[in-house]
């Protein structure tokens, strides 16, 4: 019987990038050889390094061409401050009103960032869509590296507090059927008994003018939600990380976004021809859902 490795673990330290030399050119010029060091996709390019702005030059402008995304990305060494925050911000809202056609996101880095700012960041959820990243030189060995760590996301807003879910107002079954159809309900239906199925506490579904929730032990819980529509629905999950689900579907052909909780829009065709991977989904969201 084979045994697998040990792996051979070595020790690291955290270092300043000034104390190797390093500048905020020298981590610009990092990230855009390889923009997915940020851990925001592995699909993205560089549309401009410090692209002129009417208050000052924008470190990097970063696309997803898949996902008609941009993200506004703004440097800085040390702690960050007032300035580099409220910057990235009017940065972001410049070219969201140049391109609206896009999503866009802010994104601030910095080698520090205290709680006072990550407070600040999270009164931003709702209106503004910005992420923040801690970078950290480590040492490893006699090598040396940038790791990105994102300490917060705006985007991901509490299901229950969303535009979407302010519609509350009841309804049923029925109605749903009237409005979009046998067959789109017919997928929700299944995606309810899967989920009734693999948890392992008492869900149900429940019905809204706005949005199909789940109930859990007779309580709402928005892990999951549906918006169903006259051909095709909209399945709402709470992922983290999205990423790997964001490849998954992507490579299913099936269109998605993750701006806040990840969802997935799926025909009755789609989800004929991909049930495992939404069921593989569902379950995954019902096992953080239940370890949360």
């Amino acid at each position: 019987m084979s045994t697998l490795a040990v792996p051979t673990l070595a020790k690291s330290s955290i270092i300043g990038l000034r104390s190797l030399g390093l500048d905020e050119a020298f981590v610009e010029k990092f990230i855009a050889e390889d923009p997915s060091v940020l851990g925001l996709g592995n699909d993205l390019k560089v549309l401009e390094r410090q692209r002129q702005q009417d208050k000052g030059r924008l470190d990097l402008l970063l696309q997803d061409s898949a996902q008609s995304r941009r993200f506004e990305v703004e440097l800085m060494l040390g702690e960050l401050d007032e300035s580099h925050l409220v910057r990235t911000i009017e940065y972001w809202d410049i070219e969201r009103r140049r391109y609206p056609a896009y999503e866009h996101c802010a994104v601030v880095v910095a080698e520090s960032i205290t709680a006072r700012f990550l407070n600040v960041i999270m009164l931003f959820s709702g209106s503004i869509s910005l992420i923040a990243l801690q970078m950290n030189a480590v040492k490893v060995a006699d090598k040396n590296g940038i790791v990105f760590l994102k300490v917060v996301d705006s985007r991901k807003l509490r299901s229950d507090d969303s535009g979407l879910l302010s519609s509350s107002k009841s309804s049923s079954h029925d109605e749903w059927v009237k409005w979009a159809g046998t067959a789109v309900m017919d997928v929700v239906d299944k995606c309810c008994e899967i989920i009734k199925q693999e948890s392992n506490r008492e869900r149900a579904p429940y019905y809204t003018a706005g949005y199909v929730g789940m109930t859990d032990n007779g309580r709402s819980n928005l892990f999951v939600y549906f918006q169903p529509n006259k051909s095709s629905l909209w399945i709402y999950a709470k992922l983290d990380p999205s990423e790997p689900w964001e490849t998954r579907v992507q490579e299913a052909g099936l269109d998605y976004r993750s701006d806040g909780d990840f969802r997935v829009k799926v025909t009755p065709k789609d989800f004929s021809e991909n049930q495992p991977l939404i069921r593989e989904m569902l379950v995954e969201a019902i096992k953080q859902d239940e370890e949360s």
